[in-house]
């Protein structure tokens, strides 16, 4: 059986730390930037953690199960 590919997309927008959880960035950061507060564009700069029900299927994605 051929090896399973990686999508393509997530491994652009994932990456999995030591412990094995699923980091991510936040999305509303690229444009139309003037309208929203400094304090909002801030908190959308840190990345955070990938919700505990969608990992599995970014997992599956990332071919890590």
């Amino acid at each position: 059986m051929p090896k399973m590919k990686t999508k393509s997309s997530a491994k652009k927008r994932f990456k999995v730390t030591g412990t094995g959880k699923i980091k991510r960035k936040h999305a509303f950061k690229s444009h139309i930037l003037t309208k929203k507060s400094k304090k909002r564009k801030l908190a959308l700069t840190h990345s955070t953690l990938v919700h505990k029900a969608d990992e599995g299927n970014i997992k599956q994605q990332l071919n890590l199960r």
